[in-house]
Formats: C-alpha cells, structure tokens, sequence
C-alpha cells in the first residue's frame, strides 16, 4: 500500500509535484485563518485593470497595425537573477549543440526538475520553415521531441498537405525545454526564463520563416497582449539581434484545433500563405 501523503513528507512532496506547485514554503509562518478574516479591501479604479483578451476564445477581429517584436522579453519582479543567467547562457552558445547543451546543463527554471526529458528541437536545421510552439506534453516529456504527440501528429498532416516535412523542410522547437505540471499554461516567469533560449534558437537556425503556433509563442516572441485570432493570418517582421529581418506568421496551434476543428479552415489559408510565401523568397 502506498504510504499518506498526510503522513510520508516523501509522498507530499510528489503530491505538490504532480499537482503543479513549485515552492511550497515561505520565510514566514502564515496565520491562514487570521488573513482571511480580514475586512476585503474595497477595488477602486485605479486597481481595476482589464484582463487580456485570451487568444483561443476570441471573436474574430478586423485586422490591427502590426506588432513591432522586441528582442528582450520583460523581466519577472520574482526571478530577475535567473532571468539574466539564461540571457547570458544563451549568448555563450555559437551553434545549435552548444545551446542545447547550455539548456541542458542551466539550472534556473524550477521545471526542469519536474520534467523527465529536456526537449531542445526536432526537424532539419537549417529548414527553411521553423515552427515554435508552447510547452512539450506528456508524450513530448516522455520521448524528448517537440510535437510527437495528437497534436504533433495533426501538425505533420497539416504542412504534409503542403508538402512539408519535418524530415525535409521543417524545424520545430518550443518556448519552453520542459514539460509544465499538468500542461499547465506557462507562467510568466518560465517564458522570461526559457524565451532567451529560443531567441538565440533563432538566430543560430537562421530560417527564411517563421511559424508561431499558438498564444504563448505569439506572446513572448512578437511582445504583445493581443490574442491570436487577431493576429493569426498576418505577416510580422521578427527582427533579429543583427538587424536581419524574418517573416513571421501566427497560428493556430494544433492542439487547439483538435478542440475546435471549425478553425481550421484559417488555419489552412494561413498554411496556404506560408507556402506562397516560402516559394517568393526562394524565386528571389
């Protein structure tokens, strides 16, 4: 019989694990019952802010000025070291296996821990199309490649149909190396870290394309709040550290179309878009 968790601190702790909290102590002691017996302190105005808009649940918009990409993602209140760290880590890597041993060996995001795999990329390097994507998943974790799983699978049939391949034309990787809890929606503070590597991802792949599947990577690689059904169908310019541009194109991440099948109509005349494009910058 597997030992409480009430009573096996062991236990506890893969309990916390498996439930996604990753740091359950403070200085202090916490008199729960004392802080919630306090008065409610009253909103004003001022504390009011209007919650972004989440990408997946939007109504279709009319389209918006493009997003001008920062090349340095915010950093977190709680995590500026860790932050810096990363920065630093990414830039000592000259070529993809020296950043993907940097991501291996960095310490400083509290998910590795919880991880079983580290998952760096999959794909050709060089392709001419890269695509980055969320988090890895319970099948990613376990085998140690981006997008192997339903979703992954979706995706290999979605740019098959414009004959791509992961084998030939493709390379995929992922804002974040590990698996959130759960497949939890990564927090801020695990983009801020996690996003310098996939800055410098970039610029040592060096792809003609971009393909951003989903929110996440919408978010933190093009610096805006607004969702992606706004911005999916629209060419951004991505603008590396040496001034050297790359177009860019939002997308419906694959696992989001496996819950709603009516997106992807758009999502194939983005894929459409992506091809044509792809076939002008060849021509010259």
């Amino acid at each position: 019989m597997n030992a409480s968790p009430l009573t096996d601190p062991v236990a506890l702790l893969r309990w916390y694990a498996d439930a996604g909290v990753e740091d359950c102590s403070l200085e202090d002691a916490q008199d729960r019952y004392a802080l919630s017996a306090r008065p409610a302190v009253p909103a004003t105005p001022e504390r009011i802010q209007p919650s972004p808009a989440r990408g997946m649940g939007e109504a279709p918009a009319t389209p918006t000025a493009p997003v001008a990409p920062s090349r340095r993602a915010p950093v977190p209140l709680e995590s500026p070291r860790l932050v810096e760290d990363a920065r630093a880590a990414a830039a000592s890597a000259n070529t993809l296996a020296e950043l993907e041993a940097a991501i291996r060996a960095f310490e400083g995001c509290t998910l590795k821990r919880l991880a079983k795999n580290t998952v760096f990329a999959d794909g050709v390097p060089g392709a001419p199309v890269m695509i980055i994507g969320e988090a890895p998943g319970e099948d990613e974790d376990r085998l140690g490649k981006p997008f192997v799983g339903v979703s992954g699978q979706l995706m290999d049939r979605m740019f098959g149909a414009i004959g791509m391949s992961r084998e030939r034309d493709l390379y995929i990787t992922n804002i974040l190396p590990w698996r959130p809890p759960g497949n939890r929606t990564p927090s801020v503070g695990d983009s801020a870290i996690c996003v310098a590597f996939t800055r410098r991802h970039i610029e040592l792949a060096r792809p003609k394309i971009l393909v951003l599947a989903g929110a996440v990577a919408v978010k933190n690689l093009l610096d805006t709040e607004q969702g992606i059904t706004r911005l999916r169908g629209k060419w951004f310019d991505y603008t590396l550290a040496d001034g050297r541009r790359i177009p860019a194109m939002p997308l419906y991440h694959p696992a989001y179309l496996l819950r709603a099948p009516g997106g992807k109509r758009q999502a194939w005349m983005d894929l459409i878009a992506v091809a044509k494009r792809l076939e002008a910058l060849a021509a010259g």
